[in-house]
């Protein structure tokens, strides 16, 4: 099923966006370390520039984290149908089951950080000090991933420092071995980074640090999310699962109960405490489930086996059934109405008709372009500007003309076709950084108004412009309005950039 989405649906912004990650060859990006390109360049060398090549390697990934987490539980419970368990509690979540085939770092990431703690279970089961170098290999490949895998760090040191052999660990070479490979194995992202004054450390770190005025509007948003990706059932369901092992596993000082329990808690915790002030991200917590799925089979194992557990919790077993079997169904309808749907059942707040209709854009563009002599397409968003660059597969050049920082040490688009010559300047009516071009010598002429369709509703309206007398820079002074960074960290991106 996640094939034929991945084939049959089209691409999404951000999946365009990462796709042209994939065309260059630096170390890393401003938004996100680099393992998302390569997975891409993967797919893509196997399937060409198609939608099941930009996402392919994202659903290996998904594969491979269902293994892994059938294998920690076979480890922990030697029980069949726990294994079963932890493989169809993702199917029955909506963001596993279905939505990781959209590719994005979280879908790199979580099969690495995944293969990570299955290296603590490996060496919890054998008692071989050299797990810890393996562990240390996946954390590096994780945090070539997505930076958010260090809010894992608080289950590694509650693994290593409750249970009775702290004393061992911290004597033992092995844990700081493993410190030091995940150093060099996420490397490229250091080196970029200080190459390019520590610009997406800064990012992230804005991002984390940002704050606006307190809303119970953003954290209810923030749990009617999780109610929506993981499952009204499932949910609580895992969540409840985890609160019951971390009670086994802190009260026994048990550490793989200690490992997943932490590896939710802590970031869901922050999670919920920065929902108060800030938006979290469709994705961000995307990655603390899965140990909720292993979690959960295990402990319906022990519930079966009946090992002691609170009153309530020995509901678990049949509220995990009524978990996977409401949940797998929901799962099909939503694929259903993504690839095979004649209907837009929510107008111009359906969010993936928010996200359709580029083709039509970026037919039209050619078209004007031709009209108009031009030889090259100017945006100021990166949406636009990933959907114009996928439909025209780099036929001719395509620039945001802000928001540079974006784009450190990526090649030339095609300057000698740009420089001195027309060009096309594409907006959403609503766009908001005309007032950037107005600072410049650039002269803007109307010619057409194109709307982006869903199923017969109009999602977004497009103004297309000839752009005359102005030439971009594809490398401003940082500090400068073309090179700020995203909105998100303007104000303390414009100090950092300036400090460089």
């Amino acid at each position: 099923m996640r094939l034929l989405y991945a084939g049959l649906f089209e691409l999404r912004t951000d999946e365009a966006y990462y796709w042209t990650w994939s065309k260059e060859s630096v170390l890393s990006f401003l938004d996100h370390p680099p393992m998302i390109a390569w997975f891409i360049r993967l797919g893509t060398w196997i399937f060409g520039d198609t939608s099941l090549g930009v996402r392919f390697a994202g659903i290996v990934g998904m594969l491979a984290t269902q293994l892994l987490l059938a294998d920690i539980v076979r480890r922990v419970t030697q029980d069949l149908r726990a294994m079963l368990v932890a493989v169809l509690l993702p199917e029955a979540a909506l963001y596993y089951g279905l939505l990781t085939a959209k590719v994005a770092p979280d879908v790199a990431m979580i099969p690495f950080a995944m293969a990570m703690i299955w290296s603590l279970v490996r060496l919890v089961e054998s008692d071989d000090a050299r797990w810890w170098l393996a562990a240390g290999l996946f954390a590096g490949l994780a945090l070539l991933s997505k930076l958010t895998v260090v809010m894992l760090a608080p289950a590694i040191l509650a693994f290593m420092l409750v249970p009775v052999w702290r004393g061992r660990w911290l004597r033992s070479p092995y844990p700081w071995l493993a410190v030091l490979i995940a150093f060099v194995v996420s490397s490229p992202v250091l080196i970029w980074n200080a190459g390019h004054g520590w610009a997406s450390f800064k990012f992230q770190f804005v991002r984390a640090a940002s704050d606006h005025e307190f809303s119970w509007r953003m954290l209810g948003d923030f749990i009617g999310l999780q109610f929506g990706q993981v499952g009204f059932i499932v949910l609580p369901v895992v969540l409840s699962a985890v609160v019951l092992t971390a009670w086994r596993g802190y009260s026994r000082r048990e550490p793989v109960a200690i490992l997943l329990s932490t590896a939710v808690l802590a970031p869901f915790g922050y999670f919920l405490w920065k929902s108060l002030t800030l938006r979290i991200g469709d994705t961000w917590p995307m990655f603390m489930w899965p140990p909720a799925f292993a979690a959960a089979a295990i402990n319906v194992s022990m519930i079966r086996r009946g090992q002691p557990a609170p009153g309530m919790m020995k509901s678990g077993v049949a509220w995990t059934h009524a978990a996977i079997a409401s949940g797998i169904p929901l799962v099909v309808l939503v694929f259903l109405y993504c690839v095979a749907s004649p209907w837009n059942l929510i107008g111009k707040n359906d969010p993936i008709g928010g996200e359709a209709g580029y083709q039509g854009l970026a037919d039209r563009a050619l078209a004007e372009m031709s009209k108009a002599n031009a030889s090259w397409i100017a945006t100021s968003d990166y949406r636009t500007y990933a959907m114009l660059r996928w439909h025209l597969k780099d036929r001719v050049p395509v620039i945001q003309v802000n928001e540079r920082a974006r784009f450190l040490g990526f090649h030339d688009p095609g300057f000698a076709a740009i420089k001195g010559r027309a060009g096309l300047y594409i907006a959403q009516t609503a766009d908001d950084n005309r007032a950037l071009l107005a600072s410049t010598t650039a002269v803007l002429e109307p010619l057409a108004t194109v709307e982006t369709t869903f199923r017969g509703v109009v999602m977004k309206t497009y103004r297309i412009e000839k752009l005359t007398g102005w030439t971009p820079e594809l490398n401003p002074e940082p500090g400068t309005p073309f090179y700020r960074w995203p909105n998100l960290a303007m104000s303390f991106g414009i100090q950092f950039a300036q400090l460089r």
